[in-house]
C-alpha cells in the first residue's frame, strides 16, 4: 500500500459526511471524472446477483455489478455482467495498461518525453479531468501515467494516446486489439479517455479481465493505482477513490464518471492471502460507488475462502505411456495450487490425462490436467505434471509394444 505523510483527518471527516470532496486549494479539477458536478442522479434499482453461495449475493444499485478471484479470474458473484456500458475513465485502465506494456517491453522509457498538442491541452474550463500540462509543452511518461492513474487526466490520455499511435483514432485502435487478446468480448474502445460517444461501451466482466491484467503483469506500475494525491504543474490532485482512505486492503484501481456512465468504480483488495477485484457501473453518485464496493468487498471476503484441492507432490493420477522402458507414469502438481469457494463447501477433483502419450517423456511435462468443482460447479484447473522421466524403449521392445498394440493386448 503506498502510503503519503499528509494529514487524513480531513479525509476521514468528509467521508463521514458522505462523500469524499476534495479541496479547492488541492484539486484544480472538478471530483467529476469528465463533467461538471450535478444533481446526484436516482440511484438505480437494486440489482440482485447470481452466485453459488446459499443465500445468494446481495443486492446493489447499480445497472452491472461483479466480484472475481484474482488468482484464478474466476467470477464469484454477478449481476449483469455481460451488459456492454458506458465505462467513464474506467477506460483510462486500458490507457495506463498500454503504456505499462509499452514500458515493459523498451517501446517506451519513463524519461521519454510526450508532447501535449493543441488537441491534447485541457483548456482550464473545469468541465473535465485534467493533468493540467501546459499547451506545447512536454512531460515524462512516467509523469503521464501518474497523471492518467491518479488525476484521470483527459489531457495526459489524449498526448500519450498521440505518442504512441500518431493520433488518438490510431491508439484506439491498439485499445481494441489489446481487448481482444486479454478476452473482453463486450467492448469496443473510441477514445483513450471515456468521454462519451455511443458506440464507447464495456462490460463489467472485460473491466474485472483488464484488472486482473494489470494486477498480474504490471506489477512494476501496479503501486502507482494506491497512490492517493500526485502534483504536477504545482497543482495537487488527489485520487478520487475513496476506499484508498478507509480501507488498507484496498490497492486500485479507477473510479469513472459521466451523466451517461453515472458513478462507476473497479477496486482490487486483497486479505490474508485471497485478493478480489470488484467493479460496480452506474451508480447514483460517489458515496453510493463507494458504498456498495465496500458491501460487495465484505460480503465477498465473509463468503468465499481458500481451498487446496490436492497438496504439491501428490501423484494425482496414473498416464499410459506407449512406447517407453516403462508402461507408465505418475501424474502430479507442478506447483502449489488453491481455488476459491464458499465457505465450508467441500471440493471434488478430477484428472483428465493427455491420450496416446509416447516416450520419451521428460520429468515435469506437462501430460494432463487436474479439474475441481464444488457443489456440481469447476472452480479452477491446474496442469499435471510427469513426476519422472520415462525414457524411450529400444527397438525391439517398441516393435513388440507395436505388435501387442496392433492386437489390442
Amino acid at each position: 500500500m503506498h502510503t503519503k505523510s499528509f494529514s487524513l483527518l480531513p479525509v476521514v471527516f468528509a467521508i463521514a459526511a458522505g462523500a469524499l470532496v476534495p479541496s479547492a486549494a488541492s484539486f484544480a479539477a472538478k471530483p467529476s471524472a469528465h463533467k461538471k458536478p450535478a444533481a446526484a442522479a436516482p440511484a438505480p434499482a437494486a440489482v440482485a446477483g447470481e452466485t453459488a453461495v446459499s443465500g445468494g449475493a446481495p443486492a446493489l444499485a447499480a445497472k452491472a455489478w461483479l466480484l472475481m478471484d484474482f488468482d484464478s479470474g474466476q467470477v464469484l458473484a454477478s449481476a449483469n455482467p455481460d451488459e456492454a456500458l458506458p465505462p467513464a475513465s474506467l477506460t483510462k485502465m486500458m490507457t495506463s495498461y498500454l503504456v505499462e506494456q509499452a514500458l515493459r517491453s523498451g517501446k517506451l522509457k519513463k524519461e521519454d518525453l510526450v508532447t501535449v498538442s493543441q488537441n491534447a491541452w485541457c483548456r482550464g474550463s473545469g468541465t473535465e479531468s485534467c493533468m493540467y500540462l501546459p499547451l506545447n509543452s512536454q512531460a515524462t511518461v512516467i509523469d503521464i501515467l501518474r497523471g492518467i492513474i491518479i488525476q484521470s487526466g483527459n489531457d495526459a490520455s489524449k498526448a500519450i494516446a498521440e505518442h504512441m499511435a500518431g493520433s488518438e483514432e490510431g491508439f484506439a485502435k491498439l485499445m481494441n486489439a489489446e481487448a481482444k487478446r486479454l478476452g473482453m468480448t463486450h467492448t469496443n474502445f473510441v477514445n483513450a479517455t471515456g468521454l462519451p460517444d455511443p458506440a464507447h461501451k464495456a462490460s463489467a466482466r472485460d473491466l474485472a479481465i483488464l484488472a486482473r491484467a494489470i494486477i498480474r503483469e504490471s506489477s512494476e506500475y501496479y503501486p502507482i493505482y494506491a497512490e492517493r494525491d500526485f502534483t504536477y504543474n504545482k497543482i495537487k490532485q488527489g485520487n478520487r477513490n475513496a476506499l484508498l482512505y478507509t480501507d488498507p486492503t484496498v490497492d486500485g484501481l479507477k473510479t469513472g464518471h459521466t451523466a451517461d456512465a453515472g458513478y462507476c468504480l473497479v477496486t482490487s483488495s486483497k486479505r490474508n492471502g485471497m485478493r478480489l477485484i470488484t467493479v460496480i457501473l452506474n451508480t447514483s453518485s460517489a458515496q453510493a460507488r463507494a458504498d456498495q464496493t465496500r458491501t460487495l468487498l465484505g460480503w465477498g471476503f465473509g463468503n468465499f475462502e481458500k481451498a487446496t484441492p490436492i497438496q504439491p507432490n501428490t501423484a494425482v493420477a496414473t498416464a499410459k505411456v506407449n512406447f517407453g522402458k516403462v508402461d507408465t507414469v505418475a501424474a502430479g502438481l507442478g506447483s502449489p495450487w488453491t481455488v476459491t469457494v464458499p465457505r465450508g463447501q467441500q471440493v471434488q477433483t478430477s484428472a483428465q490425462i493427455k491420450p496416446d502419450l509416447e516416450a520419451p517423456v521428460a520429468k515435469g511435462a506437462v501430460i494432463g490436467k487436474v479439474v475441481a468443482s464444488s457443489n456440481g460447479k469447476p472452480v479452477g484447473e491446474a496442469p499435471l505434471v510427469a513426476q519422472a522421466d520415462v525414457e524411450r524403449a529400444g527397438f525391439m521392445l517398441r516393435a513388440w509394444q507395436h505388435v501387442t498394440k496392433l492386437f489390442g493386448k
